[in-house]
């Protein structure tokens, strides 16, 4: 089942900010999550009222929601793992 992913303006500007190693290597995690949301990587999130999950990549954290009615992710934040925890 592959879901559809939206990303959200300040996950893209972030993304836009990277070096083409870096933003190759995040979207192409990105698009693994179509096929498979909750890899074996993924980690739920405590304390936030969604079901929040997030995967990394080196010292960046993608985090995002699943929304299995619709079949869609929602990529809410991708940031350095000193600043994506922060509301």
């Amino acid at each position: 089942m592959n879901f559809k992913i939206k990303i959200h303006r300040s996950a893209t500007k972030f993304l836009s900010n990277l070096d083409k190693n870096n933003r190759k290597r995040i979207i192409e995690k990105i698009k693994n999550l179509a096929n498979n949301p909750f890899p074996n990587n993924s980690v739920r999130i405590k304390g936030w009222k969604e079901k929040l999950y997030r995967i990394r990549v080196g010292n960046i954290r993608i985090l995002y929601f699943v929304e299995e009615e619709s079949s869609t992710i929602f990529i809410l934040k991708i940031d350095k793992r000193s600043r994506v925890y922060k509301r």
